[in-house]
């Protein structure tokens, strides 16, 4: 178990110059990243009843990344979770909910080699609420949970599939993906965006669609577009 923790720990300190308990969970193959995209979703109510093993093995090989941390120098940092959803809610880790379990596993650990104004720019970040999932069905055939209605994209919740109507993002207009320059001019100006995904039973995972952005910040940009450019 040493070696795999320490491997998977490994890449993705070189991957993101910081890692955490869920990177090493994922790298071991004892979370499945379809789960972790649940939990992040709010579907699932702590990410440790979606583990692959027992918690004895789980603490296990946590106290191996906290050596491992330590051994090479790395800096915590506390990080906060939200959910993809409107109510962005703090995602809850483990069925007990220890206040200094959850501690341990919300804190990344930060390479030594980056210079201060990395390190805040990297906290502010992976503090940052997490942009709202929106989900393009692959089965059409579906009801909100709440009004009974449906419609060609949905939010996921606790109960159940929620159209745009009653999550209040129906007045957002799809921005597909393609330019990516352009989806971010549009993105910075809209007050409001989601992102808007869909199930890929090829790769097993959700993939970027586009975004749902307010119609204004479509329409100031076109207009800034058009503008003529002086020499």
């Amino acid at each position: 178990m040493v070696d795999r923790v320490s491997r998977a720990a490994d890449e993705a300190l070189a991957e993101h110059d910081h890692v955490s308990p869920i990177d090493v969970l994922v790298g071991i193959r004892w979370l499945e990243p379809s789960a972790l995209q649940q939990w992040q979703r709010g579907r699932i109510d702590c990410l440790e009843s979606a583990m692959q093993t027992n918690p004895q093995r789980v603490a296990k090989a946590m106290g191996l990344f906290r050596q491992w941390a330590a051994d090479n120098g790395l800096t915590a940092s506390e990080t906060h979770y939200f959910a993809r959803t409107v109510q962005r809610q703090v995602l809850c880790f483990s069925e007990s909910g220890d206040p200094t379990l959850e501690l341990f596993l919300r804190t990344h650990w930060v390479s030594p080699m980056l210079s201060e104004r990395k390190r805040e720019r990297l906290a502010a970040n992976t503090n940052r609420a997490p942009e709202l999932a929106v989900v393009q069905p692959i089965n059409t055939a579906w009801t909100c949970h709440r009004c009974g209605g449906t419609g060609d994209l949905l939010m996921m919740e606790n109960a159940g599939p929620a159209c745009l109507r009653c999550v209040g993002l129906e007045d957002l207009e799809f921005l597909p993906s393609g330019d990516a320059l352009l989806t971010r001019r549009i993105k910075a100006k809209s007050p409001r965006s989601a992102v808007v995904v869909r199930f890929s039973r090829a790769r097993r995972r959700y993939e970027r669609q586009g975004l749902l952005v307010a119609p204004q910040a479509l329409a100031d940009t076109a207009r800034d577009l058009a503008k003529p450019t002086h020499a």
